[in-house]
């Protein structure tokens, strides 16, 4: 029978951590979308953006996590289909997961980041949806002379035309 797959395929290193596939077990996670979900990020900018837009009231000298590595591993997660908090309690152990946000210790904890979420302002939110305008404007090759947003959610067409 032919061998058809490689020894191990390398991604570079985190610090003394050494990023690579391969299929002799060890610590494995099965959500390796998530170093394409780093790269992109850093292509964009996305993470640095949300956090630059957000207000960190924290005591600098008591901070374990920084602003956007917070912002990070809940993009991340959320893109990896983890949207409930507690998913962090296993993911912040996760070895691939703390390579994405750039971290080779203990990310954050869900507690960490409900309260990122939950001391958002009004204003934190409209600055967050200027940082997603933004994002859209430059992944076109030309800016968009208009842009319309279309929010009127009356047209539902689900039930057929009861409105009728």
């Amino acid at each position: 029978m032919p061998k058809c797959t490689a020894d191990s395929m390398e991604f570079g290193r985190l610090g003394r951590r050494v990023i690579e596939a391969n299929f002799k077990g060890g610590a494995i996670s099965s959500d390796g979308g998530v170093l394409l979900l780093r790269q992109m990020d850093r292509r964009m900018g996305l993470s640095a953006a949300v956090a630059a837009a957000l207000n960190d009231p924290r005591a600098p000298e008591r901070v374990r996590h920084e602003l956007r590595d917070l912002v990070a591993q809940r993009l991340y997660g959320l893109c990896c289909g983890y949207e409930d908090l507690n998913d962090h309690d296993r993911l912040r152990h996760d070895p691939l997961m703390q390579t994405a946000v750039g971290k080779a210790d203990e990310l954050a904890s869900s507690p960490t980041l409900s309260r990122l979420e939950t001391r958002v302002t009004r204003a934190e939110v409209v600055a967050l949806n200027g940082v997603l305008v933004e994002q859209f404007i430059a992944s076109q090759r030309k800016a968009p002379t208009e842009l319309v947003l279309d929010v009127d959610a009356s047209d539902v067409p689900l039930h057929g035309d009861q409105e009728l």
